[in-house]
């Protein structure tokens, strides 16, 4: 089997050094299978492991190789659907359980840094910003539903205010969130599964699970080995592939394209992000950038329904960067890649379980850094017997795609299209 590198991002090539992970050769015996080294995966196992549980987790490619290795950095609170939209699907008890989690995650990703010295660039401090009336509207009442909820960290910013944070003369408002913020997307990544393997639980690299045998007694199969286990945990996501059917029908691989940089000099980018906060705007299809350690631009947007991967990524996303900060014109863009995330119809995150003994989490539509740190944490209690909050998640209402998969593509790219003219219409 052909071994499976990092795409060549600006955070594999700056990524702290990581140890060989051999794949999977043989059967072993284990509390806990977790499928995929990503966020989900890495989250449930530590905080599994934090109780007592054996874990084992069996990579098709590599720590952090698809979307928790490649998004834009940001930690941004609450989910792709705000718990407005929560409260109006499934009634107020369910909706406060989760507008009450909605917060957790950046919590969990700080707690799991400062715990585990975990060096991933963290800085605090991330800004919506907006470019129309109703989206400054849309945010002064974000602000007041996201303090129902106890989380008071929310400054409102006006044209002047938003000018000495974001040199972008685009913008009539914002808000800015200090526990907000941004990392190393992949050196987190690497930094939990180090965590991880101190706590003795077991990391194989290049083992795709390639089949499930269900039972009281469940096998995850490998092309060399297997995990007997009492429980698995499924945390694919949009890698998944078609190993739970029962997954496929009710999301989408998207994808979404990055650009990097050459280093700026200190006076460059201190004119571009003066607080080096992270920033994404106010629209449907929106942008996202933030500076890095070493004073580079990354800035992110677009989605490819489907999950293609785009000819040419730099002509995509250059031209929305240079609307924002023209005067980059002659910087040179040192990386470009596209990462896959997955999108479900309703945009909020699929949790539950197949019968007795697989658990899955999937779906964060955009949202993942904090979600996917917080679902690891439901996920084991709900192994432990604490349910509660796992119900929370596993009983919001799911839809396959209209059509099927066949005409998935084309329906979602119609709904963008549409709320993307919205956006540009300010309607």
């Amino acid at each position: 089997m052909a071994t499976i590198a990092y795409p060549q991002s600006y955070y594999a090539a700056s990524a702290n050094p990581v140890p060989q992970r051999p794949a999977l050769q043989e059967e072993v015996q284990t509390d806990v299978c977790v499928i995929g080294a990503g966020y989900t995966g890495l989250s449930s196992a530590l905080f599994l492991l934090e109780n007592g549980f054996s874990v084992t987790v069996v990579e098709a490619a590599k720590v952090g190789f698809g979307a928790s290795g490649r998004n834009g950095g940001q930690i941004v609170n609450s989910y792709s659907r705000d718990i407005d939209v929560i409260e109006r699907t499934v009634g107020p008890r369910q909706a406060q359980l989760l507008g009450e989690m909605a917060f957790e995650g950046g919590r969990i990703i700080r707690d799991r840094v400062a715990k585990y010295n975990i060096q991933c660039d963290l800085k605090d401090g991330g800004v919506f910003a907006a470019l129309t009336s109703k989206q400054m509207g849309h945010l002064e009442s974000q602000k007041r539903l996201w303090e129902r909820f106890g989380h008071k960290q929310l400054e409102l910013m006006d044209a002047k205010r938003i000018r000495e944070v974001v040199a972008c003369d685009n913008y009539i408002g914002g808000m800015l969130d200090m526990s907000g913020g941004h990392i190393h997307p992949l050196n987190l990544a690497l930094g939990e599964a180090a965590a991880v393997e101190s706590l003795g639980g077991k990391i194989y690299e290049q083992s795709p699970a390639v089949r499930i045998e269900r039972g009281a007694n469940p096998v995850v199969h490998t092309p060399n080995g297997r995990v007997r286990a009492k429980f698995i945990i499924v945390a694919g996501n949009a890698y998944l592939g078609g190993l739970v059917p029962e997954l496929a029908a009710k999301s989408m691989p998207c994808g979404t394209q990055v650009i990097t940089t050459e280093p700026l000099s200190d006076e460059l980018a201190r004119t571009l992000l003066p607080q080096d906060y992270c920033v994404e705007d106010c629209n449907y299809l929106l942008d996202y950038y933030r500076l890095t350690s070493d004073k580079r631009l990354i800035f992110g947007g677009g989605v490819v329904y489907g999950a293609r991967d785009p000819a040419n990524i730099e002509a995509i996303i250059r031209p929305k960067m240079l609307k924002a900060f023209p005067q980059l014109k002659d910087v040179k863009i040192d990386f470009a890649w596209t990462g896959n995330f997955l999108l479900t119809l309703s945009r909020l995150p699929q949790v539950g379980r197949i019968g007795d003994n697989i658990y899955y989490s999937q779906g964060c539509s955009g949202h993942g850094v904090t979600y996917t740190h917080l679902a690891g944490k439901v996920l084991a209690e709900a192994l432990r017997g604490q349910a509660e909050r796992f119900d929370a998640f596993a009983e919001l209402p799911h839809y396959p795609f209209p059509g099927g998969q066949m005409f998935r593509v084309p329906f979602s790219a119609i709904g963008a299209w549409y709320y993307s003219l919205r956006d540009r219409l300010g309607v």
